[in-house]
């Protein structure tokens, strides 16, 4: 009977996300908990994503998502939002609160939970072992369940006193069983036919900074090799449509919105802004170049002190080594980007030991469902209430 009572019992959870990114996230994991047979009302702030899985939004926050210094312009907004949620979290029944990704604007949802008396689980974790290690105070403060997308990740933040599970990876989810079957063999490339991947991003700030030059890259191949192709993809249709009409006179592009993995899986290779996307291109093997744009003088001034890791990129994090070359930041000149791009497109043999390696190292992000896992961890959480 108590088992029954448990099972029909209603819970309220509170999710956030900031990004388009997030709201990938969080919709799936929403998803993943209508297989079960709890009856939890999701409430929340991000994008149409959640929306559609059935969270009702207190506010949509994903069109607003901008990159560090770039962000200030809407600091003024997400802070009021902030307060829009401490008092929503005190005025209402909440049984638990998911923060995912976006930590600058995520660790004042879980402060104000924390005051609030509410648990919070942090799904993504924040990359404190890449820059900002101080801040491990404020997790240790307002986190009670981390889960990471990386697996250096767990034994890293357990070794710090957070409470962390690896639960898989997400992005690499839907692909193949065995990953080995996107590996390209040498037969695969002609770099006089070649298929490009651009891939700027999803955020209006990254795309702003890389859009552009990633299209002057591109022309220039196309000088070299006529034959070759481009391709791009949104991460909406809105998206899209800033990339369209930002494209510069003589460029030509087959646009799209939709998984970076199945335009990667077409492409011989790719330009790709650093983050999340690197390994979804790296799990179909798709030969990559990271590129990354930034503010020089910050990044003078702050950003080359603060950053702990020797590579920049997750696949070279991961991999331990720069297995992909990174411009990062690349400031004004892509001459040098596209001089690594053709020395990589002349070499098949270069381009098929890439993939490989590419292919073994998405394949320990291979561990079920992500969203599943997490559906777990915060059942047993309500459980507990």
């Amino acid at each position: 009977m108590g088992k029954v009572a448990e099972t029909i019992r209603k819970f309220r959870v509170f999710i956030s996300a900031a990004e388009a990114s997030g709201d990938s996230h969080c919709a799936a994991l929403i998803s993943a908990f209508q297989k079960s047979s709890y009856d939890i009302e999701f409430v929340g702030v991000g994008g149409e994503k959640m929306a559609a899985a059935g969270c009702g939004l207190l506010e949509s926050t994903t069109g607003r998502a901008s990159m560090i210094y770039k962000a200030f312009r809407h600091v003024v907004h997400f802070y009021g939002l902030i307060r829009r949620i401490r008092r929503f979290l005190v005025q209402n029944e909440i049984d638990l609160v998911i923060v995912c990704d976006s930590p600058s604007f995520n660790i004042h949802v879980a402060k104000a939970a924390k005051k609030a008396g509410i648990k919070t689980v942090f799904y993504v974790a924040p990359q404190l072992w890449a820059w900002g290690g101080w801040r491990i105070r404020k997790l240790h403060r307002f986190c009670d369940k981390l889960c990471c997308l990386l697996p250096f990740e767990q034994e890293w933040f357990c070794e710090r006193g957070v409470d962390t599970v690896f639960v898989g990876n997400p992005l690499v989810e839907g692909l193949a069983a065995d990953l080995s079957s996107y590996s390209r063999t040498d037969a695969r490339f002609d770099a006089a036919n070649a298929v490009v991947a651009l891939m700027p991003g999803s955020r209006a700030a990254e795309i702003e900074s890389l859009w552009a030059p990633m299209q002057e890259i591109a022309l220039r191949l196309k000088e070299k090799y006529p034959g070759s192709s481009f391709v791009t993809v949104a991460v909406d249709a809105e998206r899209q449509q800033i990339l369209e009409s930002n494209q510069i006179e003589g460029f030509g592009c087959e646009y799209s919105t939709g998984a970076v993995s199945e335009t990667a899986r077409r492409a011989d290779f790719a330009l790709v802004a650093s983050g999340s996307a690197t390994l979804q291109v790296a799990a179909v093997g798709c030969p990559m170049v990271v590129m990354y744009q930034s503010s020089r003088i910050l990044w003078h001034l702050f950003g080359r002190f603060i950053v702990k890791t020797k590579y920049l990129s997750l696949v070279n994090i991961l991999a331990g080594k720069e297995l992909v070359r990174e411009f990062m930041p690349y400031f004004v000149s892509v001459e040098p980007i596209i001089e690594a791009v053709e020395n990589l497109l002349e070499d098949k043999n270069a381009l098929a030991g890439l993939s490989s390696e590419l292919i073994s190292l998405a394949r320990p992000l291979r561990q079920g469902s992500a969203s599943e896992h997490v559906a777990e961890i915060v059942l047993d959480m309500l459980n507990r209430c």
